[in-house]
């Protein structure tokens, strides 16, 4: 009783999300398959969020990949914010990234759930030593670490 559709889904979640290869397919050519999908995504994140990428250098494919392997895909700029709160919430978000974090932060209105939305009104925001201020629909760091 396995339809298309239900094979196909099963081999979605066996590329993004983590989840055992499906019966019938090659478990060596899965994982490479999700290898190369993880680096088009870190190569993504890395276009929306320069700064995160560029400041942990040669840790990024690293840290990229440990944190997304478990993860699918909800667009660039939402996985790199996710990316960026995690490393904050546990110290470990480089200085030069938390400049960047904390003007998106001030700029958009972001849940963790939902897409992000523009910031209509003034918004101060600190983010590991780093202070964003959007007023007028400007963003100015005030503060970096």
């Amino acid at each position: 009783m396995t339809s298309l559709a239900a094979r196909q889904a099963a081999l979605v979640a066996a590329l993004t999300s983590g989840a055992p290869v499906p019966p019938g397919f090659d478990a060596r050519l899965v994982e490479i398959a999700r290898v190369a999908l993880l680096r088009k995504r870190a190569g993504e994140v890395a276009r929306q969020w320069p700064e995160l990428a560029t400041a942990l250098g040669p840790r990024w494919p690293g840290a990229w990949a440990g944190w997304a392997a478990t993860r699918p895909t909800r667009g660039s700029l939402r996985d790199g914010w996710d990316l960026a709160r995690d490393l904050a919430g546990r110290g470990a978000l480089p200085a030069a990234a938390a400049a960047e974090l904390a003007a998106r932060e001030a700029a958009m209105r972001y849940d963790g759930r939902s897409a992000p939305r523009t910031r209509r009104l003034p918004a101060l925001r600190r983010v590991a030593g780093s202070v964003a201020l959007q007023a007028g629909g400007r963003v100015r760091i005030l503060r970096r670490p």
